[in-house]
């Protein structure tokens, strides 16, 4: 009998150890891996029946009229990206341009559903070091630490930069070596710079700009190659290969940049000078009907008109008229006739087209064609373009 009672009760204490034991096993265990992210299923799609354009907009470059445009994007980019939302570049820049959207229109939703991602993921960047597609988000963050001062919307973006400065510098194998980590990364470091008051990360933004730039800028057409590939190719009229999206990428980088710089700054003049000469040149490169093509010096090798080339463009355009580094009189014209040019591909549901797919060089899509990255874009030069219609 009393063996019994001593068994029953050597069962019941291993039972209680093992219950009390459970919360920390639980919380030792590593987390549950998320599935892989299709990154191209996850930016956007191309479907052959997206439904009708949409009929009701105005293209009048006025505040009412802009902001009735970039609710109906964003309402239905906010939608879509459900069940795919991740911290990849392409979605950084939409997230760029969701911040700008809760800015222009007062409506929180995207500022909060971007939080909502930044929180899941614990404010970590990408999990390539030192590849700048896995910073941009980096700039999402650092736009929350600015309002909040919350360490911890810092931290991962420091740490993971300081991982970055602290890499043995090679001018054989460029950091940057494709012109799209121009707006990648460079913002996040001037903004780093600015949120720690550390001179070290804006020193180092412009050391790597310039190693990329003389590798990549072209000085007699004030554009970048899209990397050193593209130094001896040739488009079908014989000019040389300049993607739209790629210098999109640069003159938008520039705009973030300049604006993070403090005033007195002694590389200011340097990047004002660079953002002036690309902004007149891709100026002079515009289309009678506003949108720039995939390819800017060859343009009826790829007649399809280009949204986020177009999109980045104007963005920075608009903010250059805006802070007054870019003449109101001489580029407003052109601004105007981009922002008419890509209303007339918004879709009656929201969608935006013409919007190239994720790829390197010049290519060819369907109207259809949606991806994040663009609708970031043209929210992005929607609230730039506010401030001129007031």
């Amino acid at each position: 009998m009393a063996g019994a009672l001593m068994k029953n009760l050597s069962g019941l204490i291993a039972l209680l150890v093992v219950l009390a034991l459970a919360p920390f096993a639980s919380a030792q265990s590593p987390p549950a891996q998320a599935a892989p992210i299709d990154e191209a299923h996850a930016a956007g799609s191309q479907p052959d029946d997206p439904g009708p354009l949409v009929a009701d907009l105005s293209p009048r470059v006025k505040r009412h009229d802009i902001l009735k445009v970039m609710r109906k994007v964003a309402d239905w980019q906010l939608q879509e990206a459900e069940g795919k939302y991740n911290i990849q570049w392409t979605y950084a820049a939409l997230y760029d341009g969701f911040l700008a959207a809760s800015k222009a229109t007062g409506d929180p939703r995207y500022r909060d559903r971007v939080l909502q991602v930044a929180e899941q993921n614990q404010w970590s960047l990408g999990p390539r070091s030192g590849h700048a597609d896995d910073e941009a988000v980096g700039l999402t963050y650092l736009a929350f630490y600015a309002d909040k001062h919350d360490p911890q919307m810092l931290a991962p973006t420091r740490d993971g930069m300081n991982a970055v400065l602290a890499r043995p510098d090679d001018p054989e194998n460029l950091l940057w070596w494709w012109c799209d980590a121009l707006y990648m990364a460079a913002p996040v470091l001037a903004q780093l710079s600015a949120a720690t008051r550390d001179p070290r990360y804006i020193n180092f933004m412009d050391h790597e700009w310039t190693l990329t730039a003389a590798a990549l800028y072209d000085p007699a057409e004030h554009l970048y190659y899209r990397d050193k590939r593209f130094l001896a190719m040739r488009e079908p009229n014989g000019r040389r290969v300049f993607w739209s999206r790629g210098n999109g990428w640069v003159l938008a980088s520039l705009a973030l940049v300049i604006q993070r710089l403090p005033p007195d700054s002694l590389l200011r003049a340097k990047y004002v000078a660079l953002y002036r000469s690309m902004a007149k040149r891709i100026a002079t490169l515009q289309p009678t009907d506003g949108l720039w093509r995939a390819s800017l010096l060859d343009p009826d090798a790829y007649p399809a008109p280009e949204i986020s080339g177009t999109a980045f463009f104007t963005y920075a355009i608009g903010w250059g008229i805006n802070n007054h580094i870019l003449d109101r009189e001489q580029y407003l014209p052109v601004v105007t006739r981009a922002w008419r040019g890509m209303l007339s591909h918004v879709y009656a549901s929201g969608r935006l087209g013409n919007i190239q797919h994720i790829g390197a060089e010049p290519g060819k899509f369907k109207p259809s064609s949606s991806y994040v990255y663009g609708v970031g874009a043209f929210l992005m030069a929607g609230s730039e373009l506010c401030h001129l219609g007031k």
